[in-house]
This record gives C-alpha cells, structure tokens and sequence, in this order.
C-alpha cells in the first residue's frame, strides 16, 4: 500500500500511559503533549463493551491525542504474523483513530508460543523481504502506515549481510513504513557493541522519523568487569541520551518525542518532569529550525556537518551553542 510519512511535527512531547496516572491527568489536566498506550492493554476479552481501562482511555482520548505502539506484534517471526493478534490491533485502532502506530523490530513467537520477550533479527536480504511482506499486511490491515522501531541489541549474527541502519533504510524504502527512533536503544546498543552513536545518527535515515522514544537504562556488570547496558525503562533518562536527543532534534527540527517508564513507576509529577525536559528540548530545537530557515533564505542553504554550522553540546546542560 502507499503510505503517508509525512511526520506529526507538531505533537510535542507526551508520555506513556498508565493505570497509576489515569486520575492525576483527568482531574488535573497536565499540559503534556499526548499519551502512548501498548496496545495489547486493550485487547483483552471483552473490550468492545469496555470495562475501566478503556472508559479511562476514552475519557482521556476526547482530551489529548494519542498513540498506539504494539509490543507482541512478532513482525519479524519466521512463522509469520498472527491473525487474530492483527485484527485486535486492528480493532484497538479503529476504535481510537490515534495519529500513531508502531511497532518493534523485532520477533516474540516460535511454533505458537509467545516468549515474552523482544528478540533481535539478523539483517540479511532474507530477514527483510520477511518483514517488509509483514509490515506491509499489517498496513493493508490498519488502512495507514505504521512506524518501526530501532532495537536495543546485546549480541549480533554472524550472518548479517548489512547494517541495522542500512536495513532500516531499506525497510522504508520497501515498505513504505515511517520509522520510531528510540535513541536510548542506540545508546544502550553503542556502548554493548562499541560503536559510536553519533556515527549511527549519521548513517540513519532521518528524514522517515515519525517519532522519538526516550527511557531509562540500567548497567549490569559482566565477568570481566565490562558493563552491559539492559533497556529497562524503570528509571530517568541519562544525561548521555539527552544530549543524543538535543544532537538529534538540533538536525531534524522537532518529532513528536515520548517518554516511557514501563516499570518501577514513578508518581505523575516526576513523570511529567522529564516530559517537560524533552519538551523544552524540543522547543529549542523548533527555534533553531527557525534561525536556521532565515539564515538559509538570506544566505543559501547551510549544510550540516562541514564546519560552517553546527551544535556545540554542553553535557548535563538543555543549552545549545550555535557555532
């Protein structure tokens, strides 16, 4: 199908919903730009009728946009996709009409069992015609494009015939698919395989990013002493993903940007407090967007990355250096 990629710029920086949180925002209203919800909350028996969570989830829908990102999808299983998975998700759209819908790069069933778990693809010319075919029955499905997901990795084949980054490519040119750029899962995969992020920024292809996902990490300490990151969503953001952020955003302009905090949930204010600090990322990158417009208009187009402009990074600080 032909897909619309054309991103959401205006969304702004928005949060991942949870039970924890419904009351705080309905009976105070934050001013957060928009919620994600996993959309296997909202597939259980019965959801047609309702029940709490989805009279909650329409009661926040009729005040604040909402996006719809799948976790069990296994759009990269060798067995293919599960129908009935694919209609509840198709069914949980339908009924919320969000501005996005994602997925992860990734596979989670073998021979009917579901393994709970986000399994990484070995990027070969075969693992992409398998999840190009996919991502392209799952939009036939929806009737709309889907963005996917970069992974967080801790090992790589030995088969692989191409960069993730290339393969991402790739898929997007195929498919027709937008892409989700979770910079915490770059970080966490830099530091596993020792690559540097900003190189994989360079090579990634920017102009498919449809959203940005932020989240906290934790470091565990392997034999050997070395440090393996694990993407676990049950803390802040590190300092060194926000400044790939800022990097990031600086280049693009703004993409709608989500927080998520899956476990160990904190109270909405803190919550919101990180939400706030992408948001103001955000703005700054809309007002550089808007300097670098004028300049270009007044002076030609100043390209990125040959010295003549750039952004100085200040570590632990929202500020930007033009140069």
């Amino acid at each position: 199908m032909t897909a619309d990629r054309r991103p959401q710029r205006g969304l702004g920086a928005g949060a991942g919903l949870k039970p924890e949180h419904y009351r705080d925002i309905l009976e105070g209203e934050p001013r957060v730009g928009w919620f994600e919800v996993h959309a296997e909350n909202y597939m259980g028996a019965g959801n047609g009728a309702g029940g709490p969570p989805h009279v909650f989830l329409e009661r926040i829908r009729a005040h604040y946009p909402l996006s719809v990102h799948g976790v069990g999808l296994s759009i990269g299983s060798a067995d293919g996709l599960a129908p009935g998975h694919l209609a509840r998700l198709a069914a949980v759209v339908a009924r919320y009409q969000p501005l996005l819908v994602s997925e992860h790069l990734a596979w989670s069933t073998h021979a009917g069992v579901f393994l709970n778990d986000l399994l990484p693809l070995p990027y070969t010319d075969a693992t992409l015609a398998l999840v190009v075919r996919h991502v392209d029955q799952v939009q036939t499905a929806l009737g709309r494009s889907i963005l996917i997901e970069n992974p967080s990795t801790y090992f790589r084949f030995e088969t692989e015939q191409m960069t993730e980054t290339a393969f991402l490519r790739e898929l997007a040119r195929r498919s027709g698919c937008g892409l989700l750029l979770d910079v915490n899962n770059v970080f966490v995969s830099a530091v596993n395989h020792g690559f540097d992020p900003l190189d994989y920024l360079a090579d990634f292809p920017l102009e498919s990013v449809g959203e940005i996902h932020l989240a906290g990490h934790a470091a565990i300490e392997m034999a050997g002493g070395e440090a393996l990151l694990i993407d676990t969503h049950d803390r802040p953001v590190a300092d060194p993903v926000w400044e790939l952020f800022q990097a990031l955003v600086a280049r693009i302009g703004p993409r709608p940007t989500l927080i998520e905090w899956d476990a160990e949930i904190p109270t909405w204010p803190r919550l919101a407090d990180e939400a706030e600090r992408a948001a103001r990322l955000l703005q700054e990158a809309r007002e550089w967007t808007y300097r670098s417009s004028v300049l270009s208009h007044a002076v030609g187009e100043i390209p990125w990355g040959d010295g003549r402009a750039s952004v100085r990074l200040v570590v632990g600080s929202s500020k930007q250096t033009e140069t």
